[in-house]
């Protein structure tokens, strides 16, 4: 259920990405005026997305990997969703925070020149490319999927939930792209404001409420600890799913 969230993470939050990737998915080139090579062109571009969230899961996932050596799923869950709702109540602190190094944002910048570089192509590969180069560029949103990411505790569920968050994101996208230009800016920003911070609150309190192991099928089963393996009883008919624990 957890991995599976990843597509709903990226559909419901894709409101965000109005505000975000907008200005990005109207600024990519037309090309051909035909709708089925522009749709094309798009879905290209929306796949070098998917693959470098997903790249970004497996990192991330090798991360939760190791905290799930010393937590449980249930604590890691926990431990996560907390501090996304610190986030949420301290929102003032970001904004004191210091710069980041010029080891960080030196190659931010050579990532942007980069794409506003392929910007300037006309050809199907160059959408592939912008894809892959906005995948890593700073987005609220993405951070709030890598902390969901981190949560599965495993490289492949990192990778898989990413990547279902990418592809949640794409109608929204879709739609920016199409249609970003009848949307006003001002509206847009609005969208930009407020959409990151509600999304924030219900996702950490579901990763909280998911850690409190309720035995609520699906939201918050229970995780059983046996001898050498834990069960997850997820569904009404306690049936469960085995975790088997690996060195």
């Amino acid at each position: 259920m957890l991995i599976f969230s990843g597509f709903f993470v990226g559909l419901l939050g894709g409101l965000h990405c109005i505000g975000m990737c907008g200005p990005i998915a109207l600024a990519l080139p037309v090309g051909s005026p035909v709708f089925w090579d522009l749709l094309k062109a798009r879905l290209l571009y929306n796949l070098g997305r998917v693959l470098s969230y997903a790249f970004l899961g497996v990192l991330v996932g090798l991360l939760g990997r190791g905290l799930a050596l010393g937590l449980s799923q249930q604590s890691l869950s926990l431990l996560i969703g907390g501090g996304i709702l610190l986030g949420w109540l301290l929102p003032g602190v970001w904004k004191k925070l210091p710069a980041p190094p010029v080891w960080v944002n030196a190659p931010l910048q050579e990532l942007k020149k980069l794409m506003a570089k392929q910007l300037r192509q006309h050809h199907g590969s160059s959408m592939f490319v912008i894809g892959i180069l906005n995948g890593f560029l700073p987005c609220g949103l993405v951070y709030l999927a890598l902390a969901g990411a981190i949560a599965t505790g495993s490289w492949w569920g990192g990778a898989a939930y990413m990547a279902l968050f990418g592809i949640g994101t794409i109608p929204m996208m879709l739609l920016a792209s199409f249609g970003g230009s009848l949307v006003p800016l001002s509206w847009r920003k609005q969208v930009y404001r407020k959409a990151l911070p509600s999304f924030m609150l219900v996702f950490g309190l579901w990763l909280i409420v998911r850690g409190m192991n309720l035995g609520i099928p699906y939201l918050s089963p229970r995780l059983v600890q046996h001898e050498n393996h834990q069960t997850m009883e997820c569904c009404e008919r306690s049936e469960g799913i085995t975790i088997t624990e690996t060195e």
